[in-house]
């Protein structure tokens, strides 16, 4: 079924952290692997989740190996290799491609989304389509030794905490990220997470502080209140997981340095 709590990649050398902090690499995706790992080791940073579109290329091994390699070299641990495979549907890439790339990369962790529409809009056959493709997911990939975690995304079946938990609950192994739904209160982000986590569930987070929505990117320490009550449930959780940066404001490697720093602080403030 993939790797279980605690089984999530470490640092030569890091010491034992129920939260680490990490980087989503499709963040920076104008810059060249080199240049995100320098990024990534230079913010203090302990993993990076690399995205299928540019940097590690569903299918091309060449380049997730070199990802992989640099990462490793830089003392860091990949945390994920975040794929644009989407279950259930046709017409993107194929999954044993984005397998094999997980593995060239040295993934322990391979991000899917669940589907392309709204849970609301989505009806039984549809839905069964999706459970039956991450039940198809995890077997391969569990067959790897790899594990599988759907992306926590409006537009898909993870938008609603009940629609997430019902897939969730179709395809035995499969986990969840978490990330907070855009435009939301923080108590109802919150107990969203609280689910996950409650459901044994949660593989890793993405952290940002966008609001109301994506287009109005602020810096993560205008957001501590609400991630530091993010995290500490998070922390509640057994087992190991990444909290990635992602997307920062006006993708400024700058501004994720600064982020970087907040980010720490906090995890230093619930563990």
């Amino acid at each position: 079924m993939g790797p279980g709590p605690g089984l999530f990649p470490r640092p030569a050398g890091g010491a034992e952290m129920p939260l680490r902090p990490g980087l989503v690499s499709v963040s920076f995706r104008r810059l060249g692997v080199p240049a995100v790992v320098d990024l990534a080791r230079r913010a203090g940073l302990r993993g990076i989740e690399w995205g299928g579109d540019v940097h590690a290329p569903h299918g091309d091994l060449g380049a997730a190996r070199d990802a992989g390699a640099r990462t490793l070299d830089a003392g860091l641990a990949v945390s994920a290799y975040g794929s644009y495979y989407r279950l259930g549907q046709a017409g993107g890439p194929r999954f044993e491609d984005v397998l094999a790339s997980a593995r060239a990369l040295g993934a322990p962790l391979i991000r899917v989304w669940a589907g392309s529409r709204a849970s609301a809009l989505v009806d039984d056959a549809e839905f069964e389509r999706v459970a039956a493709d991450a039940r198809r997911a995890v077997a391969l990939a569990g067959g790897a030794g790899l594990g599988v975690a759907m992306e926590y995304h409006e537009g898909t079946l993870t938008d609603h905490p009940v629609a997430a938990l019902r897939l969730l609950g179709e395809a035995p192994g499969l986990r969840s990220l978490w990330q907070p739904p855009q435009g939301r209160p923080a108590a109802e982000c919150a107990a969203g997470l609280r689910d996950l986590v409650g459901a044994g569930r949660l593989a890793h987070l993405h952290a940002f502080h966008w609001w109301p929505d994506a287009a109005t990117r602020l810096p993560l320490a205008q957001g501590r209140d609400r991630w530091r009550a993010y995290l500490a449930l998070a922390a509640q959780a057994p087992g190991e997981r990444y909290v990635s940066l992602e997307f920062v404001k006006d993708d400024s490697p700058r501004q994720l340095l600064q982020d970087a720093a907040a980010l720490g602080e906090m995890l230093r403030m619930v563990m």
